[in-house]
């Protein structure tokens, strides 16, 4: 069985500005409570999609992990 990736956040970078959110909400919503978006969804969208939302990050706190 291969790995598989997933993203994850480092929260203590992610200033909760809402654009991972924006491009793949399957994925990532934004906590506004705690001030930091969260991965709600591991595989909820294509890579590709994931990898926009990734791009799109200001602070570049979303990662590739191998599971």
């Amino acid at each position: 069985m291969g790995k598989v990736r997933v993203p994850y956040i480092v929260y203590s970078e992610c200033i909760a500005c809402g654009s991972c959110e924006e491009i793949c909400p399957e994925v990532f919503q934004l906590d506004e409570k705690e001030g930091y978006a969260i991965v709600i969804n591991q595989g909820g969208a294509d890579p590709d999609k994931i990898q926009e939302a990734m791009d799109s990050c200001p602070t570049e706190c979303i990662h590739w992990e191998d599971t």
